[in-house]
C-alpha cells in the first residue's frame, strides 16, 4: 500500500469513527463526516471546499456548519483576501466537550429543580390538609421523600456541572500529553 492511501486509509477509520459516535452530539453522521473532514484540512474551508471534498449539497453543508458551530465543534475562521466564510474545527477540544456538557445538563437540571420546588410545595401543602385521608397522607409523604431524594441529586448534579464549568474537573482528571499515555500502551 502506498504512503498517501495509508494516511487516508488511517483518516478514513477517524472520520467514520466520529460520524458513528456524532449522535452523541445530537447530530447525524453526515455532521460527522464533515467534522471529521474538517479534522484532517490544514487550512479553514468554505462551505464550496467542503461540497466539493464530500459530494454532498451545499444547502446540507450549512446546515451542518450551523449546527457544530452551535455545539462549538468549529469556528468561523479568517483568511486575508478570501471574502467567503471559512470554517474550522475549534482548537479546543476539552472545552468544546465542557460547553455541550454543560448547556446541556444546566439546562435539564434547572427545568427538573423547578418542578421538584413547586411539586414539593404543594405537597407538603396537602400534607397538613385536615380534610386528607390517611391513606393519601401516606402517599404525599411517600411522595415527598422521593421528591428530596430526585432534588438531593439534581443538586449534586448541578454542583458537578459547575466542576465542569470552572475547569476543576481537570484537577480530578488531569489531561494526559503523549509521553504520560505512552506507559500506558
Amino acid at each position: 500500500m502506498e504512503g498517501y492511501e495509508k494516511l487516508e486509509k488511517a483518516r478514513e477509520r477517524i472520520i467514520e469513527t466520529i460520524a458513528q459516535n456524532i449522535h452523541l452530539y445530537g447530530l447525524v453522521p453526515s455532521a460527522g463526516r464533515q467534522y471529521g473532514m474538517m479534522f484532517f484540512q490544514n487550512e479553514p474551508l468554505t462551505l464550496d471546499d467542503m461540497t466539493e471534498k464530500l459530494g454532498m449539497s451545499k444547502t446540507s453543508m450549512s446546515t451542518s456548519v450551523r449546527a457544530l458551530s452551535d455545539l462549538k465543534l468549529v469556528e468561523r475562521a479568517w483568511k486575508k483576501g478570501v471574502r467567503k466564510d471559512l470554517y474550522k474545527v475549534s482548537d479546543d477540544w476539552y472545552q468544546s466537550f465542557i460547553d455541550l456538557f454543560s448547556i446541556k445538563w444546566r439546562r435539564s437540571v434547572t427545568l427538573h429543580l423547578v418542578a421538584i420546588k413547586k411539586s414539593l410545595a404543594e405537597l407538603e401543602q396537602l400534607s397538613t390538609d385536615p380534610t386528607a385521608s390517611e391513606e393519601l397522607l401516606e402517599e404525599v409523604q411517600i411522595d415527598i421523600e422521593k421528591l428530596k431524594y430526585i432534588k438531593n441529586y439534581y443538586e449534586w448534579l448541578e454542583r458537578l456541572v459547575d466542576v465542569f464549568e470552572d475547569q476543576k474537573i481537570f484537577d480530578l482528571v488531569p489531561i494526559m500529553n503523549d509521553s504520560d499515555n505512552n506507559s500506558k500502551d
